[in-house]
């Protein structure tokens, strides 16, 4: 299963621009000219992209419900005033006039991403290879083997940012030399004895026919043949990794095996403490048991909060610290908060947990020393938060129990809980900013949405996300894009901060294009008070 969008672009009309910024990235044209049967057509063409150029909301009205349902995104591109009407019409995302080639290219990959994001989202089962009628070659291959077979699971992340910097055409390159690399390792190592497919867009599995020993050396082999760099286009790209293993138990099906490889990727996506999960003999640590589990930790007192240092670049000073949820899980160790709100999700917890990280970070931050009394706190608030009814009062209540003072709490908000319904998100930042507070956006750069909202939020911050700022010094593209995001913040006047800063070149080339404030290892890694106090006064000595 391929979970790319297609290359087909359905626009309404083809204008000159669009057609060369969607031609440079390959994508293919289809010109429409609307009105009557343009659903029919739409949907005739496979299309995973409308864009529908200088129309109206009633232009776009027609077309919402149909590529809702095709899990396609519409691009409107208008008047800067026009953007909340095609909003509400259908509109996925919107580009204001004038727009050069560079802005529809940009708005088109955002487009593009987010088709694969919500196409990925909906695949709620496992790919097809796994599901009940194992009929591929892979689930066959497994089958037909006696004795020892191990499987590994490959996930590749960043993938977005390569396509991106490259273009897809780029990202194309990098799979097919990815794949190469796999099979390659497979047949060195294996010969007959191995299989490898491809089961996703960024997804592949190789199957080991052979004892315990050699699988590990080759897994051991594969993950570090995946984190070296590769050169695309005179330029280098590096990706990120995270397998999933499983060995099979005595009679144990392919079907069965390839599920206990996939809940294990799963808990490497999650993991902070490693990138390679093994699953256990039975599937114990699935998503489910970890919803379970989540009943009892916070009784337990397993959840807890770290403080992250955020620093101005421009001084150097530590000048507040982002509160991050911990889970320490019985069997598993440290789990960050991907892992936490996903079992949250399962377990119908999210608002409870929401609620008890928020009351312990107020309450420790409430409680810092004198040497900490300076510092910004930020907080997070999930997408079930910001759909809540009333939340903005129960919030500042809560910051009022606490002691915290309003004046020096940030209140972030992902991209995600943005666009899930952006009036709402709008109300609640406006309440929070008039009682006090300072809002951010959060992991920008990985959300569904296009960038117009920026102009019509009231935002004080956007964060970078990792996955840009790890790229920065990577190639002269990949530094273009975190250039323009940080350039068009500040003409909106919007502070920057950068995550996962984790060396002194990117931490230069982010001071170099006018960032703000960062935040990550380079400084530190989350930390208890007592590190953060540490860190502080530290910093007074030097």
């Amino acid at each position: 299963m391929d979970c790319r969008t297609n290359e087909t672009l359905f626009a309404i009309p083809a204008g000159p621009t669009l057609v060369t910024a969607a031609r440079n990235d390959g994508w293919r044209v289809v010109a429409d000219p609307g009105g009557a049967d343009v659903v029919a057509r739409f949907l005739a063409s496979g299309a995973s992209i409308v864009v529908v150029e200088g129309g109206e909301a009633a232009d776009i009205a027609p077309l919402g419900d149909a590529v809702h349902a095709a899990s396609a995104a519409l691009l409107a591109i208008g008047a800067p005033d026009a953007a909340a009407s095609c909003y509400d019409a259908g509109a996925s995302h919107y580009l204001s006039t004038p727009a050069d080639a560079v802005a529809m290219a940009t708005a088109l990959r955002y487009a593009a991403r987010h088709v694969r994001r919500i196409r990925g989202e909906r695949r709620v089962l496992p790919p097809a290879w796994m599901g009940d009628r194992p009929a591929e070659a892979l689930a066959d291959w497994i089958d037909g083997r006696d004795g020892d077979v191990t499987v590994a699971l490959v996930a590749l992340s960043r993938l977005d940012i390569v396509n991106a910097a490259h273009g897809r055409p780029g990202g194309d390159v990098l799979i097919a030399a990815i794949a190469a690399e796999i099979a390659g390792i497979a047949e060195r190592l294996f010969g007959a004895d191995a299989s490898v497919a491809r089961v996703g867009g960024a997804e592949f599995v190789m199957a080991m026919a052979t004892g315990e020993a050699p699988a590990a050396a080759a897994i051991g082999q594969l993950g570090e043949a995946l984190a070296r760099p590769i050169v695309i286009d005179g330029t280098t790209a590096v990706l990120g990794s995270r397998l999933g293993v499983a060995r099979r138990e005595a009679e144990e099906a392919a079907t069965a095996l390839l599920r206990r490889a996939a809940d294990a990727l799963t808990l490497a996506k999650t993991s902070q403490a490693s990138t390679i999960q093994i699953a256990a003999a039975e599937p114990v640590l699935s998503a489910t048991t970890l919803a379970i589990d989540l009943h009892h930790a916070i009784d337990r007192g397993e959840i807890d909060v770290l403080f992250q240092p955020q620093v101005e670049i421009a001084t150097g000073r530590v000048t507040g610290a982002e509160a991050l949820a911990r889970w320490e899980h019985s069997t598993l160790g440290p789990l960050g908060a991907d892992a936490l709100f996903a079992a949250a999700d399962r377990a119908d917890l999210g608002v409870a947990l929401s609620d008890h990280i928020q009351e312990l970070a107020l309450a420790r931050a409430a409680a810092w020393p004198v040497v900490l009394r300076d510092l910004r706190l930020s907080i997070n608030v999930t997408a079930v938060d910001v759909a809540r009814p009333g939340f903005a009062g129960l919030l500042l209540a809560r910051i009022d129990a606490s002691g915290w003072p309003r004046e020096r709490l940030t209140v972030e908000i992902t991209e995600t809980g943005l666009m899930r319904d952006l009036d709402r998100a709008a109300a609640l930042i406006e309440r929070l900013r008039a009682g006090g507070c300072r809002v951010a956006i959060d992991d920008f750069g990985t959300g569904y949405s296009s960038l117009a909202y920026l102009k019509s939020l009231p935002l004080d911050y956007l964060k970078i996300d990792r996955a840009l700022t790890g790229d920065i010094d990577g190639s002269a593209r990949d530094r273009v894009i975190v250039r323009g995001v940080i350039g068009m913040a500040r003409a909106l006047g919007i502070a920057t901060i950068a995550e996962g800063v984790e060396t002194e070149a990117q931490r230069a080339l982010l001071a170099e294009d006018g960032c703000d404030y960062y935040q990550g290892f380079l400084m530190a890694p989350p930390v208890d008070e007592a590190g953060l106090v540490g860190l502080m006064e530290g910093r007074r000595c030097g």
